[in-house]
């Protein structure tokens, strides 16, 4: 009895297994095939838009995510003006285009793409213990979750300690990108607020400026990468 019992857990547990993972299509990488996958070597991969970053002539740039865990990153994706209003997010692509890297900075380049029936908007994944270890850069581009940080003190292009800046430099104006410094554990980071995605009439543009030094604050965002890690953060809670 108790043999049968155990050839029967195992048997659920690998059914559950396989719900886990969502079928792909034939020809179709796995997220683990498209990480292994050399750069500049041809890549598909179905994925699920997330968020848009910005649209311009007939190219578009979209954070996107499968449902088993991987995100890419479709930087400037042939495409039509009408075409990108209609990747809203949770619309599920298939994307065939070439495994590039910029500054760290994994993406999908020269890209064609075909719109397919499902739908999946991702809930962020909290990565606030993997800050400052070298695991965080498998989470690239998926939309995550920081917990609890100290915001630091910034020096702007006069010299002067802030709590945000435009620009990386403080030289920016009003639409320019926020870069502001968070702390955990006694180790500093530097997150931003990516314009052409959270534009200055955004709810988490008007947040960053309203930050004070020594706000704690939890964060939520896609995990983008520029030299390390440069989160381009889309909601801020106090």
């Amino acid at each position: 009895m108790k043999k049968i019992l155990s050839i029967m857990l195992m048997a659920l547990t690998v059914l559950s297994a396989g719900f886990a993972a969502e079928k792909k299509g034939a020809g179709v990488m796995t997220y683990a095939e498209y990480a292994a996958a050399d750069l500049d070597s041809q890549v598909v991969v179905e994925t699920y838009v997330q968020a848009k970053q910005s649209w311009w002539s007939n190219k578009g740039t979209f954070y996107t995510q499968d449902k088993d865990g991987g995100a890419y990153f479709l930087y400037e994706m042939p495409c039509t003006e009408e075409e990108y209003n209609k990747l809203v997010p949770g619309t599920k692509i298939k994307v065939t285009g070439y495994k590039s890297e910029w500054s760290g900075e994994v993406e999908i380049v020269d890209a064609k793409y075909e719109i397919l029936k499902g739908k999946y908007i991702a809930k962020a994944e909290d990565v606030t213990k993997l800050l400052g270890t070298d695991d965080l850069i498998k989470k690239q581009n998926l939309f995550v979750a920081f917990k609890k940080m100290k915001v630091e003190a910034s020096t702007d292009a006069n010299g002067n300690e802030v709590a945000w800046m435009y620009k990386w430099n403080g030289t920016g104006t009003e639409g320019d990108d926020l870069y502001f410094n968070v702390s955990l554990n006694g180790k500093k980071y530097t997150f931003t607020v990516e314009s052409y995605l959270c534009g200055k009439d955004t709810d988490v543009y008007k947040a960053v400026k309203n930050l004070k030094v020594g706000d704690v604050i939890s964060m939520e965002g896609f995990c983008y990468w520029y030299n390390g890690l440069n989160p381009h953060i889309t909601k801020v809670t106090k």
